[in-house]
């Protein structure tokens, strides 16, 4: 069936609908166009943009619960396939001492800056367009961390460990993988297996699945 649709402003229709969102004990994320309630938990204003990370996805909270159990304070931290910046915003806000994020989309790039400005955080996050090559050649100045983050899609994640995604990670390091569907998870522990990681947590929530590993 067609019917006609009044002209409409999506863009600011949807903005209408969106609302704080509480996950774990310590965050909360504030679409950056609405006013903060009263909390005593750290507020990340994120405005998407183009890129992936709102908050409302089951793999950003699945990831953003794990990053609060497992995040060394003090610490660097590397996101792969940043998106709006949401993981590295988080990172800082949880007691890290530097995130660098990259991803292949620029507009993603020029999103996680801008949020990372919203967050009066530029000065602690580095973002860039690129992947696991590029911070391999000096991208950042650092080419591992203690923890590293990558919350994509299944099949990428895969392509990624044969790409050297666990060289990014520090000796007895933490990765945090989300964007898993349950019935995906089989093929990714073998590969975990094969790069000689080991899975020391997960969390689930729906269908998705996000793994914490050990190096």
């Amino acid at each position: 069936e067609f019917h006609p649709l009044a002209e409409t402003n999506w863009a600011e229709a949807w903005k209408k609908h969106s609302q704080p969102i509480s996950i774990g004990k310590r965050l909360m994320i504030l679409p950056a166009w609405v006013d903060p309630p009263a909390s005593a938990r750290s507020i990340i204003r994120i405005n998407p943009g183009m890129a992936f990370g709102t908050g409302t996805h089951p793999s950003t909270q699945l990831c953003l619960q794990l990053m609060e159990r497992y995040l060394p304070a003090e610490e660097n931290v590397i996101d792969i396939g940043c998106g709006s910046g949401i993981l590295s915003i988080a990172a800082i806000k949880l007691g890290a001492k530097h995130a660098y994020g990259v991803d292949i989309e620029e507009e993603s790039i020029a999103n996680a800056i801008q949020n990372a400005a919203a967050n009066d955080l530029s000065d602690k996050v580095d973002f860039a367009q690129g992947s696991i090559a590029e911070i391999g050649s000096g991208l950042f100045t650092i080419q591992q961390a203690p923890i590293v983050l990558a919350n994509i899609l299944t099949h990428i994640l895969l392509r990624l460990f044969d790409q050297g995604l666990e060289s990014l990670v520090a000796p007895s390091g933490i990765l945090i993988l989300s964007g898993i569907l349950e019935e995906q998870l089989p093929e990714l522990e073998a590969k975990i297996r094969k790069h000689q990681l080991k899975v020391i947590d997960q969390g689930k929530m729906d269908d998705w699945v996000a793994l914490v590993l050990h190096r």
